[in-house]
């Protein structure tokens, strides 16, 4: 069985900026790192390879900038066998879908896995809708909010997160898997993991690469528009109420009761 994680760069939370003219992120502005939640899905695919014998590949795919190398050598080293980037400014600018495209040509591009796995949404985006598009492209059953996975004879076990509580779903076949933070523990690298990682190679591949016409990729092809962007205003005004005496504790209270009322709130 073969397992294909999709690890994304996103840039640290508190340095994000945008580019008020295309509405797309500044990527090059900020340090980056593997979207924190992709670090689950990585560490859930390494717990069931750890616990099987027939798991022969566990790759790792990204879609990005050549730095974007630097995450999917941070999987390297913590016990993926392959990485590999799609890379190309024809991808530039991609929303959900026009990722989600791309990502499935290259997932058809490298061939079958018997298990995708991603994390439930990424920092930058917070839309959690590139894996189950990516699902409907390649015409496999999704499951999302999960927060346990097992493999089971012909397919997978899930457990998933509800608004009131669990349910366990079971999957014949090859499955595309969407990940919550409780489903794992991320490991740490090892020093051996590291010396791994450093001397690999990330497989990259571009827009040539792929059967898909470059008219369907990038900002150009991509559905979604952020038409504004803009800073919001943040204006407070407040009154200070001072009560020094019976007499002015009773004025106060009077004068707070009747903000209130103003307010609506009384």
């Amino acid at each position: 069985m073969n397992i294909l994680v999709l690890i994304k760069q996103v840039p640290e939370s508190q340095a994000i900026r945008m580019d008020e003219k295309t509405g797309t992120l500044i990527r090059e502005a900020a340090n980056s790192v593997i979207n924190p939640l992709d670090l689950h899905a990585l560490e859930c695919a390494l717990q069931l390879r750890d616990q099987s014998n027939e798991i022969s590949r566990l790759d790792c795919l990204s879609m990005g900038p050549p730095a974007a190398t630097a995450v999917l050598k941070e999987a390297l080293a913590l016990g993926a066998d392959q990485g590999i980037l799609l890379s190309d400014r024809a991808f530039a600018g991609s929303d959900t879908w026009c990722t989600a495209r791309t990502l499935a040509a290259g997932i058809q591009q490298l061939g079958k896995y018997d298990l995708i796995l991603c994390g439930e949404r990424a920092t930058d985006g917070e839309t959690g809708q590139t894996g189950p598009a990516l699902a409907a492209l390649l015409d496999l059953p999704v499951v999302t909010f999960a927060s346990a996975i097992q493999a089971r004879l012909g397919g997978w076990e899930v457990r998933r997160l509800l608004e009131d509580g669990y349910e366990s779903v079971t999957v014949n076949g090859s499955a595309l898997v969407c990940v919550l933070k409780e489903a794992s523990v991320p490991r740490l690298p090892t020093l051996q993991g590291k010396r791994k990682a450093r001397q690999a190679e990330v497989r990259i591949i571009n827009a040539s690469g792929l059967s898909l016409p470059l008219e369907d990729t990038g900002l150009k092809a991509s559905p979604t528009r952020v038409t504004t962007i803009f800073k919001p205003s943040h204006f407070k005004q407040c009154e200070r109420i001072s009560a020094h005496d019976p007499a002015g504790a009773e004025q106060a209270v009077d004068r707070i009761i009747h903000l209130l009322c103003e307010k609506g709130a009384l």
